[in-house]
């Protein structure tokens, strides 16, 4: 569950945009950090109302969208903030694939393997097959991967 509702973002963002009241009056009045509702008003000014309410799945990232990402901040005079409320990631993120890349080239920001390596030799269509084999067939196998 998300800690503010759309509705409570929607409502101070409203509040913003139709009174005199800074972010960090804003802040004061419903005890939220002024940095967060700054980053709420700039994601509203520049995606519209809908930029506002929670994610129900999970994304994937390629390493396409992440050299888009790079490749834009790098050539239009906007800041990281203002870029990563655009593509709809963190700054921090965008940060951290450029350093990347700039490290270790386009490999880095390919997804890799996450979690413990397997410890089974064999999968499971692998036993089937293995099973339907008689053994000298088994055995010729090995030898020949051996060899």
């Amino acid at each position: 569950m998300t800690k503010y509702s759309s509705k409570l973002k929607t409502q101070i963002v409203h509040e913003y945009l139709s009174t005199s009241q800074n972010s960090t009056d804003l802040g004061e009045k419903y005890d939220i950090s002024p940095r967060l509702i700054s980053k709420w008003i700039q994601r509203y000014q520049l995606e519209g109302p809908n930029s506002l309410k929670p994610y129900h799945h999970k994304r994937t990232i390629t390493a396409d969208f992440k050299l888009n990402v790079i490749d834009y901040y790098q050539t239009h005079e906007e800041s990281m903030a203002e870029v990563a409320v655009r593509f709809d990631v963190l700054a921090s993120q965008i940060s951290i694939w450029r350093s990347q890349f700039e490290r270790d080239g386009i490999k880095a920001l390919k997804p890799h393997p996450k979690g413990r390596p397997s410890k089974m030799k064999h999968t499971k269509k692998q036993l089937r097959h293995l099973a339907n084999k008689t053994e000298i067939d088994r055995l010729k196998e090995e030898l020949a991967r051996k060899n």
